[in-house]
C-alpha cells in the first residue's frame, strides 16, 4: 500500500523479529496503522517507525514494556527528562551490583588458582594467620547428613539472593570437633556462605583472627575423612592444640566442576601452640 510499511518491511528496517511485532500489538505496546480485513496484513506509517524507535531505545536503556507502555500514553520533553533520570539511577546500582559480582567473580578464580598447588599433593599442611571473616549461616538439620546439608546451603544462597548480601559465591560448612574426634566427619552442623560484614539480616557469624591449621582435600566429599586425619596427625606431632570447630570451604565443587575428584576443599582448624 501507499505510503505504509508491511510488517516484513519493519521487521527488516528496525531488526525486530515480526513475532516480536505482533505481540507488541497484541498487548497494544505498537499497533499497526492499518490491517487489511480480508487477510489480516499488518501495515505500519512511517511516523510510526519514529514511534518504534522510541520504544525499542527505551526497551534497551532497560525500561519494562508495562514502562514504555505507561510512559508513551502521553509524553513529552519534562516526563521523558523525569523517566530518563530516574533509570540513571538505576543504571548506576546495576553498576555497582556487577562490579561487586566481578569482584567476587575474581575472588572465587584466585582460589581456585592458588588451590591448583594442592591438588598433585593434598598432603601438604600449612599454618597462617587467618583474618577476621564473617558469613551467613543456616543450621543444618539432623541427622547431619549430605542431604540436609545441601538443603541449609541452599537456604543461604536463596537468602542471599533475596536481600541482595554482599556474598562470595563460596559456600562451606562447619563440623564440631568432637564429630570430628568420633570420625562422623560429614556430619556438619552449620551450612555458610562467607560475606562482607552487613547489617541486613540477623544469621551473620564473625569468624575472629587467628593462627590455623589447614589442608586442601582433593577428591569426593566422603573421602574427606583422611584429610582429616592428616590434620589431627600433623597437630598432635607439632604439640599444637585444636580450639575451634572445622571451617570447611569449598573452593571447587558442584559448581565448577562435574567431576567430583576435582573436588577441592580447604579444611581449617584454629589452634594453639600446647604448654610442654
Amino acid at each position: 500500500m501507499e505510503n505504509l510499511f508491511t510488517i516484513g518491511e519493519v521487521s527488516k528496517y528496525q531488526n525486530i523479529s515480526k513475532q516480536t511485532l505482533i505481540f507488541y500489538d497484541k498487548i497494544g505496546l505498537f499497533r499497526p496503522a492499518y490491517v487489511d480485513p480480508h487477510n489480516g496484513y499488518r501495515y505500519y506509517s512511517a511516523s510510526q517507525i519514529d514511534y518504534l524507535d522510541t520504544i525499542l531505545i527505551m526497551k534497551k536503556i532497560g525500561f519494562s514494556l508495562n514502562e514504555i507502555k505507561e510512559h508513551m500514553r502521553s509524553y513529552n520533553i519534562d516526563s521523558s527528562l523525569a523517566v530518563l533520570r530516574k533509570q540513571v539511577a538505576v543504571i548506576d546500582r546495576q553498576i555497582q551490583e556487577l562490579h561487586l559480582i566481578r569482584s567476587r567473580v575474581l575472588h572465587r578464580c584466585e582460589q581456585m588458582e592458588e588451590s591448583k598447588a594442592y591438588r598433585k599433593n593434598d598432603s601438604a599442611i600449612f599454618t597462617e594467620q587467618m583474618e577476621v571473616r564473617h558469613i551467613l549461616f543456616q543450621e543444618v538439620e539432623k541427622p547431619y547428613t549430605l542431604k540436609e546439608i545441601s538443603i541449609a546451603t541452599k537456604k543461604c544462597f536463596a537468602e542471599s539472593f533475596r536481600e541482595q548480601l554482599p556474598i562470595f559465591f563460596q559456600s562451606g560448612v562447619i563440623v564440631p570437633f568432637q564429630h570430628v574426634k568420633e570420625g562422623r566427619f560429614t556430619e556438619a552442623k552449620m551450612a555458610f556462605l562467607p560475606v562482607e560484614r552487613t547489617d541486613k539480616v540477623q544469621n551473620i557469624m564473625r569468624i575472629p583472627a587467628g593462627l590455623c591449621v589447614s589442608i586442601y582435600h582433593v577428591g569426593d566429599y566422603l573421602s574427606i575423612g583422611r584429610s582429616y586425619q592428616k590434620l589431627l596427625n600433623y597437630c598432635e606431632t607439632n604439640s599444637l592444640k585444636i580450639i575451634s570447630d572445622a571451617y570447611e570451604f569449598c573452593i571447587n565443587d558442584y559448581l565448577t566442576s562435574h567431576d567430583e575428584s576435582e573436588y577441592i576443599t580447604k579444611i581449617v582448624f584454629y589452634v594453639e601452640k600446647s604448654e610442654q
